[in-house]
């Protein structure tokens, strides 16, 4: 099993919640961890979790969860969306890790992530606080254009579909078509075949007389 179907798993769905996404992290600037907050000391792993309860209305969180090495259980700590003030996308540099900032009510974590992962996280932020945020949403400064549009890629299955359905309607279409001159062929032969028949047996009766 995955680590995020780990964490999905042991963190949010024994609470009702669904996982929308989950970035693996680092911290760029080193923090001291106290023995006693995390339950124990060494490595470990870090990831940003978006998640959404299953009732409604709707509760989105972001979670900070982390798992020592050695240790199966997880460390986490929430906020509600409503305490996110800020996501700093922070233009990448040539050859520079990629980097972004959340920015919340009470704290404030910097990380560095993997380019296409750290996108893909900030897309799909983005497009839930869009969508559950009713009064104030969080701040999106430099980020790309492209992770902010419509084109969210919450939206291309359902643009996938869409487009399948859209081809294969064409295609049925233009079939219909066919067929349809196909008919419209048919009839005219059988019309030229029956003309030929009525006038082939007129000059049979005639040269018979």
């Amino acid at each position: 099993m995955s680590a995020k179907a780990a964490i999905s798993k042991e963190v949010f769905i024994p609470h009702d919640e669904k996982m929308l996404a989950a970035v693996q992290v680092r911290r760029r600037t080193k923090k001291k961890i106290p023995f006693l907050a995390t339950g124990g000391q060494g490595d470990y792993m870090t990831f940003i979790c978006l998640s959404v309860t299953n009732k409604k209305p709707a509760h989105v969180s972001l979670t900070k969860v982390k798992q020592f090495q050695g240790s199966s259980a997880f460390v986490k700590r929430q906020w509600t969306l409503d305490q996110l003030w800020q996501v700093n996308g922070i233009r990448p540099q040539q050859r520079t890790v990629p980097k972004f900032d959340l920015v919340f009510e009470n704290a404030f974590d910097q990380w560095s992530a993997g380019s296409s992962k750290k996108c893909t996280f900030i897309q799909i932020l983005h497009h839930t606080c869009q969508r559950y945020c009713s009064a104030r949403k969080p701040e999106f400064i430099n980020c790309q254009s492209k992770l902010m549009g419509g084109n969210s890629i919450l939206h291309s299955a359902a643009d996938s579909v869409t487009s399948a359905v859209q081809k294969a309607s064409q295609a049925l279409n233009e079939r219909g078509e066919r067929l349809g001159r196909a008919e419209d062929r048919t009839a005219d032969m059988m019309n030229s075949a029956e003309q030929f028949a009525v006038t082939a047996h007129k000059l049979a009766m005639k040269h018979k007389c």
